[in-house]
């Protein structure tokens, strides 16, 4: 398998708000001594990994993240219906052994909630950071859960019991939290590429092995404002011949540059050596970045794009962004042909000078019609 895999990409937005900051403009970066257009690397990130392309391709190998599964876990004991019915919103879910809450039933939540992250208050049972639950630890978390409902066995006794089914094919491990119990070949894909950081726990922390650049314009931009009005259909000018409602938003537009760098044997192995998961998840991402696009104020401005131009690179040299392609801007009426040709021209000379930065190399061009998406999710796995 490669080592690495990296991806260029240049994709046009018209007027949008992909990306806003605290006070609702578009996220903005200086470069080159310009101002530029930005869309943050977790803005690109969720998109792809909430998009229907991941959801059907994952259904059975996907993470949840949330700050929730302490109030789960105490509506499954309480209740009685499983966990993983609670999640997934279950209607025929049927109760099986509620349990009355005591004073003992919120110190288990938080046992076992705690062992992802500190529960930060004992009301709402959340967690202080917002935890990626492989979909076996959910599993487990169920199992356990399900084994506590019984009346006749404590929290520690279940525990207790796990330790002891755990420790039979395993020696010197660590069982003494949940985590520690859980399924160890774990396949998430989401938490493979974009990894898991547990701060009460660190231990079980995953390292992502796909790193996002933030998308940048390779041109300069400047924001500008939306003065928008909506009119009420039942006020037939009698008496106020004015709106009903006055807003404003801003928006800007460019053509944005991402790049990413896939760790190919990370992957492989956070996904437990499963190598064809390995591989589809690949195609997956290549897919994702080239079709789907950040999801903010797409109702007020429908600014969904392909990539215009796409360039995969494969090998095992260090890798390295060509974001210096564009640190002086773009400008005048071809900026989508000379941004491409900047990126070209940019590579060329960085083998120049430093020998081949990869083995192998394919790129795809919507302006020339040159490629297809179909070759480049070929050539990514092969």
């Amino acid at each position: 398998m490669t080592k690495f895999v990296q991806i260029h990409t240049l994709v046009s937005y018209p007027p949008s708000n992909l990306n806003r900051d605290d006070l609702g403009r578009p996220k903005t970066a200086v470069m080159g001594g310009t101002q530029r257009l930005r869309v943050s690397s977790q803005s690109l990130k969720r998109a792809w990994r909430t998009s229907d392309l991941f959801m059907q391709s994952f259904c059975d190998n996907f993470g949840i993240r949330t700050k929730e599964m302490g109030a789960y876990l105490y509506k499954a004991l309480t209740s009685g219906v499983k966990l993983i019915d609670l999640i997934n919103c279950n209607d025929d879910a049927k109760e099986v052994n509620p349990k009355v809450p005591d004073d003992t039933t919120k110190e288990w939540v938080e046992y076992i909630a705690g062992s992802f992250g500190k529960v930060e208050d004992v009301n709402t049972l959340k967690t202080e950071q917002i935890v990626s639950f492989y979909p076996e630890e959910i599993l487990a978390i169920d199992e356990i859960v399900t084994r506590i409902s019984k009346r006749d066995e404590s929290l520690e006794e279940v525990l207790s019991l796990l330790r002891k089914e755990k420790t039979k094919d395993a020696k010197k491990r660590n069982y003494n939290n949940v985590l520690g119990l859980l399924l160890e070949k774990q396949k998430a894909v989401d938490i493979a590429m974009f990894g898991r950081m547990l701060a009460a726990n660190p231990k079980f922390n995953t390292e992502a092995a796909v790193q996002v650049s933030h998308a940048i314009t390779v041109n300069e931009v400047a924001v500008e404002d939306d003065y928008f009005t909506a009119v009420d259909d039942l006020n037939r000018g009698e008496e106020n011949l004015g709106s009903a409602h006055l807003g404003e938003t801003e928006f800007a537009s460019g053509l944005f540059y991402t790049y990413v760098c896939v760790d190919c044997e990370l992957l492989k192995s956070n996904l437990g050596g499963d190598e064809e998961l390995a591989n589809k998840a690949l195609r997956a991402l290549v897919e994702a970045m080239a079709k789907v696009s950040p999801t903010g104020k797409q109702n007020s401005f429908a600014s969904r794009a392909y990539a215009s131009y796409m360039m995969i690179e494969k090998g095992k040299q260090q890798p390295r962004s060509l974001s210096v392609s564009y640190l002086e801007p773009i400008r005048g009426r071809s900026m989508l042909k000379s941004a491409i040709d900047a990126l070209i021209q940019t590579n060329d000379n960085m083998e120049k000078v430093y020998g081949k930065c990869c083995e192998d190399r394919k790129d795809m061009n919507a302006y020339t019609g040159e490629g297809s998406l179909d070759e480049m999710l070929d050539f990514v796995v092969n």
